[in-house]
């Protein structure tokens, strides 16, 4: 099972449009009509069970893709992984709509302990689960990454359902996951420059380790200024504009505005080597600091639905099942690796800071949980730059199926454990609180 760079299968076909064969507007209709008939099925089925709307798209992507008979029902592949990119923006921008600069800092200074604690501890601990497994440097890296992220939609919808959303628990897990995501984003903008990096050097068989070094906190300065001048600069600027161009109650225009925003800074992330994801969620950011920005998720958000099915359902088309047996013990095994760093880690500090063991427990189990649109971003960002193998997909593929069937039931033996009214926390401080919200 070591799945060196040099021999990695890269989907050509898939994710390259140069040489393949143009295709008419009728069989692009066609796939779509295809995609979504097959994707109002999943829906109705995943909404009969009670099952998150994930479950659903990836499974139609499953049936309708070229790796599952009847093997044809999809004609032109390249154009729905053109169309999912954009669903990756759209979805990180949702994400980053949610996330003014005053919620980031309110989510309090145990949020931000407790999300870097469990994110690099499990990002560790897969990683080397993975290296244990025989995959390539790279298969674990970003496989760690993505075991690393909790599937922030899918538990707080399932919180929601279970009636916890205003519990104490809830408060924390929203609290953690901002952090958590942000690190993600940034990890994967570092992680994919580096790849490509890596990847040239191997093709001229020219590794020097400063040399890797240098290039490497080249990366994070990258990430950093980006990050940096687009919260400082854009914060000033960006929200104003957005607000004057909603005054004028042309919403057309504010939603141009906007869309043109997430895709500039998409685009403008992916020309120093980030992923467009990092973009997508800054400009998010800042839409949040306007006094729009309820328009402007009222307005984005059928968008943002349609891209993003695309980009769940183009996943599952994407996943070679035929290697699913192969790696299912493995997969099951990065399940309880992560599980359990994540639950021992959350638990402990919580316990720790004297929040009661009811709390910390549910806390614990709801970070630990599922898996989700973070971990299938970047699983995506390592096939775009041709870092990891055919293998990665599947596996994680696998793993946001089994873990977004399992949060339900998890949280609900959580919510069972104590009763679910609001404990008092140690530091009950309101600027140290996470927001209260829903995703």
């Amino acid at each position: 099972m070591n799945h060196g760079l040099a021999a990695i299968p890269l989907f050509p076909s898939i994710f390259s449009t140069s040489g393949s064969q143009t295709l008419g507007s009728d069989t692009i209709v066609q796939d779509f009509a295809v995609i979504m008939i097959v994707a109002a099925l999943m829906l109705l089925l995943t909404h009969k069970l009670k099952q998150p709307m994930v479950l659903g798209y990836i499974l139609a992507g499953i049936i309708i893709g070229p790796y599952t008979p009847p093997f044809l029902l999809l004609h032109d592949i390249d154009t729905i992984s053109v169309i999912a990119e954009l669903g990756i923006i759209m979805l990180l921008f949702a994400i980053g709509t949610d996330f003014p600069l005053a919620r980031l800092k309110s989510v309090g200074r145990i949020s931000i302990v407790v999300a870097l604690a469990e994110s690099i501890g499990t990002l560790l601990v897969t990683f080397f689960v993975g290296q244990y497994l025989g995959f390539s440097f790279f298969d674990s890296i970003f496989i760690a990454l993505a075991m690393s992220i909790t599937s922030t939609i899918v538990t707080i919808r399932v919180l929601e359902d279970l009636g916890l959303i205003k519990d104490t628990s809830s408060t924390l897990i929203l609290g953690i996951s901002i952090i958590e995501d942000i690190i993600a984003i940034s990890i994967l903008g570092v992680v994919q420059s580096v790849a490509v990096i890596v990847t040239g050097m191997e093709h001229t068989g020219n590794i020097l380790n400063q040399e890797l070094m240098l290039q490497l906190l080249y990366s994070i300065g990258i990430v950093a200024a980006f990050i940096g001048s687009i919260l400082i600069l854009g914060s000033r600027y960006i929200p104003n504009l957005v607000d004057k161009i909603g005054k004028t109650n042309d919403y057309a225009l504010l939603l141009i505005v906007i869309l043109g925003l997430a895709v500039g800074l998409s685009f403008a992330g992916s020309l120093l080597g980030l992923s467009v994801a990092t973009g997508a969620f800054l400009a998010g950011v800042l839409i949040a600091e306007s006094k729009s920005a309820n328009a402007a998720r009222v307005l984005t958000t059928p968008i943002r639905d349609v891209f993003a099915a695309i980009f769940f359902i183009s996943i599952g088309a994407l996943m070679d099942i035929s290697l699913i047996p192969m790696f299912i013990v493995p997969t099951i095994l990065l399940i309880l690796a992560s599980f359990a760093t994540k639950f021992l880690i959350v638990g402990a500090i919580l316990i720790r800071v004297k929040y009661d063991g009811a709390t910390s427990l549910r806390t614990a189990l709801g970070m630990a949980s599922a898996k989700g649109e973070l971990s299938l971003v970047v699983a995506k960002g390592g096939q775009d730059v041709g870092a990891v193998s055919s293998a990665v997909l599947p596996i994680l593929g696998v793993v946001t199926m089994i873990t977004t069937f399992m949060t339900p039931y998890i949280l609900k033996f959580g919510s069972k454990l104590g009763n679910v009214a609001q404990t008092p926390a140690l530091d009950s401080k309101t600027d140290d609180q996470p927001e209260k919200g829903e995703e």
